[in-house]
């Protein structure tokens, strides 16, 4: 099994090369028999972000679209994609997915709020079979100030459960793990943070159950760029837009359904 990790990353500068290097330290702990490769897309950076992934790449960025190509100098497994023009982060993602070879693929954010640690307990239970979609389910405690967000979050997941009969505890989690094939059957449509939703309804819709493992979470205090005020409504219109939304695909053929329970008792 291969897992494409996927990060989008807009001005990270203080952030981008250690979550490099935290990706790539993460992968020779995962399960015996998963390969790893990470594809960061810069959606136009205008601060040191791009030179900081071109010294990493070993090379200029490449462009959309293109063929990938050998690039012994860099980090291992990473390949680098830049965006001539800012695109949103659900551009992003779409990018890396159209770049991702793996058989598997996790969103990773740049900014090191999610600990890349945590992506081999998501690993586990899809390289035993328990599960095909994994879900990181953060604390949502309000630790750190964020009371507001989190009430948020969690009043989103309420709302997601209502609608689509889940018992998920965290729908807006950035680490969401699936099949690629499945996640390419989306045709995704979102450009920011109500891709969360979107990916959610979708999965969900396609006859897949989610899977919730513990994760940690360290939110940052400045430089923020969900904002409860542009991104609260465009997610709750998500969930009620896909909400009868067909995958129509012949990729999701042979994805199998699996209901799961977390040992510490988060359930799909």
């Amino acid at each position: 099994m291969k897992l494409s990790i996927l990060i989008p990353a807009y001005n990270e500068e203080d952030s981008i090369e250690s979550m490099v290097h935290q990706v790539a330290a993460m992968a020779p702990v995962l399960p015996a028999g998963i390969t790893t490769e990470c594809i960061v897309v810069d959606d136009c950076s205008t601060d040191r972000t791009a030179a900081i992934l071109e010294r990493l790449f070993g090379r200029h960025a490449e462009e959309p679209g293109r063929v990938a190509e050998d690039h012994p100098a860099g980090v291992p497994g990473l390949r680098v994609i830049r965006h001539p023009m800012n695109q949103g982060k659900g551009a992003a993602i779409r990018t890396a997915l159209t770049a991702a070879t793996g058989d598997y693929v996790i969103i990773q954010d740049a900014d090191c709020e999610y600990d890349p640690a945590d992506i081999p307990s998501l690993v586990q239970p899809i390289s035993v079979g328990q599960a095909t979609v994994v879900y990181g389910a953060r604390p949502l405690d309000g630790a750190g100030g964020r009371w507001l967000m989190d009430t948020g979050n969690r009043a989103l997941s309420i709302l997601t459960n209502l609608l689509y009969g889940t018992r998920i505890h965290d729908m807006e989690t950035c680490y969401k793990l699936l099949p690629t094939h499945l996640l390419r059957s989306f045709q995704l449509e979102c450009f920011r943070f109500d891709m969360e939703p979107e990916i959610t309804a979708k999965v969900v819709r396609s006859g897949q159950s989610i899977h919730e493992v513990p994760i940690s979470y360290r939110p940052r205090q400045e430089g923020k760029k969900l904002s409860v005020r542009r991104d609260a409504l465009p997610a709750l219109w998500a969930l009620l837009r896909f909400r009868f939304w067909v995958n129509r695909s012949s990729a999701v053929i042979g994805v199998r359904r699996v209901a799961a329970t977390t040992s510490d008792g988060l359930a799909s």
